[in-house]
């Protein structure tokens, strides 16, 4: 059984900045893709950024300049640094994995944390 657990949200004001993490844990032999992914009322989920196995990252071009997703292998860790959010960033964060637990690969989602940039 795998586990991916988010922290880092909060009410940030606007032009502040916020760290997401996500903790990948259980049953692991290889994770391969890993993102985040948010979803405010009444939209659809959507890409935030992502991080491929081999480290190639992207960006939603709403995020592109503002953000940095990393990965710490070592920890099967995943980050995302948001700087100068704005209202519009308000909305659930969600993190995704790809992994492979030695009975297959299959995709991972955390609970989702909050985060809410209001003045």
């Amino acid at each position: 059984q795998v586990h991916l657990v988010e922290s880092g949200g909060g009410l940030v004001q606007p032009g502040g900045s916020l760290r997401l993490s996500c903790a990948a844990s259980g049953s692991i032999v290889s994770i391969n893709d890993m993102g985040w992914y948010r979803q405010a009322p009444g939209k659809e989920r959507e890409l935030v950024a992502g991080v491929t196995g081999r480290g190639i990252t992207n960006y939603a071009d709403s995020v592109k300049g503002r953000s940095t997703i990393s990965k710490d292998n070592a920890k099967n860790t995943l980050h995302l640094q948001m700087n100068s959010l704005k209202p519009e960033d308000t909305a659930v964060y969600y993190c995704y994995a790809n992994i492979y637990t030695g009975r297959g690969r299959s995709d991972y989602w955390g609970q989702g944390t909050q985060v809410t940039v209001s003045s």
